[in-house]
């Protein structure tokens, strides 16, 4: 008797997530996505050389667009656009993945990506407000508090496992250039085509590593009972600067989350929405 209703609700969400306007909101959110990675990648860089203190980032990318005569324009538009990219993946999440075959698991994945970068919108209007705490810190506060209990150690070396696990899947997929199916690769030049192919290739290789790294260091936090070893990227990072040839190993990983920030802009460009 209901289900009449239901599917009306249901086809007006459906034509509300292939709007114009929802489009405007996928392509904002990639381009806020891209722009992050490139700053990211750009505090990596100062930092391997030496030329900065700041934490190779999110947080730190966010202050040094603070400190910028137009970093807080800068800032509010990135705020909006991380807003604009959870609400578009929260749509991808409610019906559905395009370039992706029905299925629960791209549903999940999309809204994992909504709850990352809304917490992302919530952290660039939380710099705007000076109210903002050291991510890395943040992390490891929760690591210690979860090792606290035998439990706690598990679960937190079982997340470790499941971030170097979805590192080495986005290893993968940019060595299979799986990405390009999600692109209008047919509105293309052949060169544009194979300028985005080598950007996404290298980047996502690069980011997935990092990510990779990251889950690395959480696990040895939860072996070695140190919540200081945990962190994020900036952690990450920095404990590629402490290796052999450490320097090095940080300016390449750096210059693969600029690469792959590039390639966002052109996933905003070109993304199938």
């Amino acid at each position: 008797m209901h289900s009449a209703p239901a599917a009306n609700v249901t086809r007006t969400a459906r034509r509300a997530s292939d709007s114009p306007a929802a489009h405007l909101l996928a392509r904002a959110g990639l381009t806020a996505r891209g722009v992050i990675y490139i700053l990211v990648g750009w505090v990596a860089l100062l930092v391997a050389l030496g030329q900065s203190s700041r934490e190779a980032d999110q947080q730190g990318a966010l202050h040094l667009l603070a400190g910028k005569s137009y970093g807080m324009v800068s800032l509010w538009l990135l705020g909006i656009g991380f807003a604009a990219y959870a609400l578009w993946r929260l749509s991808e999440a409610a019906f559905g993945v395009t370039g992706e075959p029905p299925g629960a698991g791209p549903r999940l994945k999309s809204l994992a990506r909504s709850v990352i970068y809304a917490g992302l919108a919530y952290l660039t209007f939380t710099v705007i407000s000076g109210t903002d705490r050291s991510q890395s810190r943040q992390q490891q506060d929760m690591t210690a508090t979860a090792m606290q209990h035998a439990a706690g150690r598990w679960a937190v070396g079982i997340a470790g496992l499941i971030i170097v696990i979805c590192g080495l899947v986005l290893v993968v997929e940019g060595a299979r250039k799986k990405f390009m199916k999600y692109l209008r690769t047919a509105q293309m030049s052949a060169r544009m085509r194979r300028f985005v192919t080598v950007l996404g290739m290298t980047g996502t290789i690069a980011r997935g590593l990092v990510f990779a790294l990251v889950g690395v260091l959480v696990i040895d936090a939860a072996v070695t009972h140190k919540a200081s070893e945990s962190g994020g990227v900036d952690k990450a990072l920095l404990t590629l600067r402490n290796q052999p040839f450490g320097e090095f190993l940080m300016l390449v990983a750096a210059l693969g989350l600029v690469v792959f920030g590039v390639y966002g802009l052109c996933e905003a460009r070109w993304r199938k929405v």
